[in-house]
């Protein structure tokens, strides 16, 4: 018991000797006499160079308040206020929580302050400092551009020293995170302020130059387009980075080098197919991927590849014979840690952690590769394993590994072949059911999208996910608030619906509701309306079919009908509302709707005369299955005839007979055929 008892005072005079040392370095800040300020400040700065715990323990007691008073009065000596910056650099090079309570206390104001002295050491010092603050995770980057003057200034600045260039170009390149940063460090000159270092006799002012210049040019049109007119030293600017791009750099400066290339390609400022593309980016990108490469490296290496071929299917070929890339990232998968890392503990523990990275970044890279040629499709789905790596990946942790699968699914499932094969054989569609549950939006877009895919008729997987009770899931997509989403949901219905049988469609319109359905029918995105009228027109399908939806719902439907026809929609739009009409005309009882309305027959008469020959068609389309001669029975073939004769009076006779002389083939046969029914 009295050995419990002596504990707790032991560890607290421990704690407080520590506090007590630390406290006489604060104290001393206080003195009256400034040299013993002086000395104060250099006997701190030794104290807490490498030792975290006193840094902490600094803090703690109030150091740093002391620190930026000082380093602000105009009555301390230069060589003190400088002395303070040190020590206030080596505060921050501690742990995240150092920092914060050094942005807490207004550090960023008070250096950027202190950089409108001359004195070149003082500021290299401020600089140094900011550097440090800035790039920490926990600094908002946002502090660099509250006051409009400091970009300007901070360019100023640039031409000082190698130690200004290269402080300034790393803070640049780290605070520039969103279309804004871009426009304002543009606008202030970084281009032509920032070009000049890359051929810096300094290794680390070239390497912060080409950072800043990837930031820059990120998705940028702007950027890139003005890149592509710089010259350096009477060179050009991207022969620099493809100078910079060779083997025999830094792989830290290749990779850089082929972002910017990479960028300014996407932007439109290098074609898809120049020689510093073709032969000098892909081929450095590609190399980035082998299992030599540091994990950091592979992943930034295919997710920039990824991007830079995304939207090109020469360069998706020319990449997926290069250097055997497929089965490369293959060993994604198997080897987190590359070949030179495997004796470093501390780095096979890192690689560990950080392995889910290198997955996403292969599904990324194949869902790129494989978004256009079915046989690299075809290649990447017989790499080994790779769909159960795939069908893995869609229940992993880590939702970013989530949605990199589901883009890679969703890219392979663009091949008829792949979805009656592999797709088939290992049953893709069950977690991809699970992953459309309960997911954020972005994975539910691309889920749902490929999730379309995988219900078009010569599918296999379209019955068992029938069966699955999907309708109700896609119902709700329909009223999501993101457009893509309703598309997806109202895609797949309509896929669903297609050549289906009477029963799942009875079903789709069950869970529609006709309330929702013409709700979509009158949705302000033209993607949804196009969607709905497609389910519309796969649901009046077949004779039974139209009669069995007419009859229930006629009402409304040729209300919707009218309205589109009516308003301010585009030729798509209203060719594919006049087939639905055509559709409802080739029902046995439904045409009996169209006959009976003169306002619907006037407007199919109006397109029959319309400037564009698609709606043209359309409406004769309409008017012949509505003249259509009935081969069984005395009834029908007498309500065929009194179509025929209420028509011949409305003048369709005569518009029909001036179409046979029409230009175009397909309306000139169509109008034939039509008139032929009269001949009959």
């Amino acid at each position: 018991m009295m050995a419990c008892l002596l504990e707790a005072p032991l560890r607290i005079s421990v704690l407080s000797e520590v506090t007590a040392t630390s406290r006489h370095y604060v104290d001393r800040l206080f003195d009256p006499d400034p040299q013993n300020v002086l000395q104060g400040v250099i006997d701190m700065k030794n104290a807490v160079i490498g030792n975290n715990r006193q840094k902490a323990n600094l803090i703690v007691l109030g150091a740093v308040p002391r620190l930026l008073y000082l380093l602000q009065q105009s009555s301390s000596s230069l060589e003190l206020r400088t002395e303070c910056a040190v020590v206030l650099g080596s505060l921050a090079m501690g742990t995240e929580n150092n920092i914060k309570s050094l942005v807490d206390c207004h550090i960023i104001p008070a250096l950027l302050q202190g950089l409108l002295c001359s004195d070149l050491i003082f500021i290299e010092a401020c600089l140094r400092c900011l550097r440090t603050v800035f790039i920490s995770p926990v600094t908002p980057v946002q502090l660099l551009y509250t006051d409009p003057t400091v970009i300007p200034h901070l360019m100023s600045l640039l031409s000082r020293s190698q130690h200004t260039q290269e402080y300034i170009t790393q803070i640049f390149a780290h605070c520039c995170k969103t279309p804004e940063h871009q426009t304002v460090l543009f606008n202030h000159g970084a281009i032509q302020n920032i070009a000049p270092l890359l051929i810096s006799p300094s290794y680390k002012v070239r390497m912060q130059a080409l950072k800043c210049f990837s930031v820059l040019a990120y998705e940028n049109a702007q950027v890139s387009m003005t890149l592509v007119n710089v010259l350096v030293d009477g060179e050009q600017l991207s022969q620099v980075f493809v100078r910079m791009l060779q083997r025999d750099k830094p792989i830290e400066m290749q990779l850089t080098a082929a972002k910017c290339l990479t960028y300014m390609c996407r932007a439109g400022a290098i074609r898809t197919d120049d020689n510093s593309i073709v032969l000098k980016t892909l081929p450095c990108l590609v190399r980035m991927c082998s299992k030599e490469r540091l994990l950091e490296e592979r992943v930034e290496g295919a997710e920039t590849l990824a991007f830079l071929m995304e939207p090109d299917i020469e360069l998706q070929r020319i990449a997926s014979v290069t250097d055997h890339l497929v089965s490369m990232l293959a060993d994604y998968f198997k080897y987190p840690s590359s070949v030179s890392a495997i004796t470093d503990i501390k780095r096979l523990d890192h690689d560990l952690k950080h392995a889910h990275e290198l997955r996403q970044a292969a599904f990324k890279l194949y869902a790129s590769l494989g978004s256009n040629d079915e046989d690299i499709r075809k290649k990447i789905t017989e790499t080994e394993n790779m769909m159960d790596r795939i069908v893995s990946g869609l229940s992993e942790s880590s939702i970013k590994v989530r949605l990199a699968a589901v883009r890679c699914l969703h890219s392979l499932s663009r091949s008829v072949q792949q979805l009656r094969t592999s797709f088939h054989d290992h049953a893709v569609w069950k977690p991809l059911m699970k992953l459309l549950q309960n997911a954020p939006d972005e994975v539910l877009v691309m889920a749902s999208s490929t999730l379309c895919n995988l219900l078009l008729e010569f599918s296999p997987s379209k019955e068992p996910i029938l069966e699955s009770g999907v309708i109700e899931l896609l119902c709700s997509l329909t009223q999501s608030d993101s457009p893509a989403l309703r598309v997806n949901g109202i895609w797949a219905l309509m896929n669903m619906a297609f050549q289906a049988d009477q029963k799942v469609k009875v079903e789709i319109v069950r869970a529609l509701g006709t309330e929702q359905l013409f709700r979509l029918l009158s949705d302000p995105d033209t993607n949804v309306l196009m969607k709905t009228l497609g389910l519309l027109r796969n649901l009046l399908s077949t004779r039974p079919h139209i009669d069995q939806v007419m009859s229930s719902h006629g009402k409304q439907i040729m209300q919707a009908v009218t309205l589109i026809l009516e308003g301010e929609h585009s030729i798509e739009v209203k060719e594919q509302t006049l087939c639905i009409l055509a559709n409802i005309a080739d029902g046995n009882t439904a045409k009996e709707l169209i006959m009976t309305n003169d306002d619907m027959l006037q407007k199919i008469k109006y397109y029959m005369g319309h400037s564009n020959v698609k709606l043209q068609l359309a409406a004769t389309f309409c008017i012949s299955n509505l003249v259509w001669n009935e081969e069984d029975g005395e009834e029908l073939r007498t309500r065929s005839q009194e179509r025929q004769d209420k028509l011949r009076e409305m003048g369709f006779v005569d518009i029909l007979h001036k179409l046979t002389q029409a230009s175009d083939p397909n309306l000139c046969d169509r109008a034939k055929t039509a008139m032929q029914q009269y001949l009959a």
